[in-house]
């Protein structure tokens, strides 16, 4: 009943003309990333609420609504299994971590990976070996991939760094330019609480990374060390 109830509110909150926005922003057309995603038009504040207001969903529902063909339930799906991951323990924590990876291919744009996979995959793997991070990084897939390196905000809020420049390295050249964004939005961070750790990766890389990934990398740098690395001349 709890999923029931669930859906009916999702199809209560939509909006159609949130949903046709939604549509072009996420790049839902042929070709582009999103392509086929189906969107309601429930905005992520709403989402939000309803894991407030159904405490007693759990992994079941969880699992059933990450793999709906629509947006807003599979990002619905997620946030509630972040919220179980965060009062349950080890071993929940454990089959929740997995369930995740083995539903990756319906975490399927980059607001699904970014409102998860810290809280999940990176708060899992924070004290265990960091192995299944670099399979990720090596996937063909493009979420996988994101996955891999967005997990790493929850090392950078420990001031653990190591493992989101090992994964940036291995990412480098990617070809997607929404890689070239979290690979850079992460170099942020670090240098946002260790400008020295982040400009020893840049100076020997800069000149080689693609210029998304540079400029989200530098974009808070004080404007004449920014306008010198983006002319070379670092």
């Amino acid at each position: 009943m709890t999923l029931q109830n669930i859906r009916q509110k999702l199809q209560m909150l939509g909006n159609k003309e949130d949903a046709a926005f939604h549509q072009r922003f996420f790049k839902t057309g042929p070709g582009e990333y999103g392509e086929g995603d189906v969107f309601l038009g429930v905005r992520v504040p709403e989402l939000r609420k309803l894991v407030k207001q159904y405490p007693d969903a759990g992994l079941k529902e969880a699992r059933q609504l990450l793999t709906s063909p629509l947006h807003e339930e599979r990002l619905l799906g997620l946030l509630i299994l972040v919220r179980e991951f965060s009062r349950e323990n080890d071993g929940a924590k454990k089959r929740i971590y997995e369930l995740y990876l083995a539903k990756t291919r319906h975490i399927n744009n980059w607001d699904l990976v970014d409102s998860s996979a810290e809280h999940v995959v990176g708060a899992f793997l924070m004290d265990k070996d960091k192995a299944p991070l670099y399979q990720l990084a090596r996937s063909d897939s493009l979420w996988e991939r994101r996955i891999a390196i967005m997990a790493t905000f929850h090392f950078i809020k420990h001031m653990a760094f190591s493992e989101t420049l090992k994964i940036s390295k291995i990412l480098l050249q990617d070809e997607h330019d929404l890689i070239h964004k979290a690979v850079g939005w992460m170099l942020r961070e670090i240098g946002k609480r260790d400008m020295q750790t982040e400009e020893k990766f840049l100076k020997s890389r800069y000149g080689r990374m693609p210029r998304t990934m540079l400029r989200y990398a530098i974009e808070k740098f004080p404007e004449p060390k920014r306008q010198a690395y983006l002319k070379g001349t670092i």
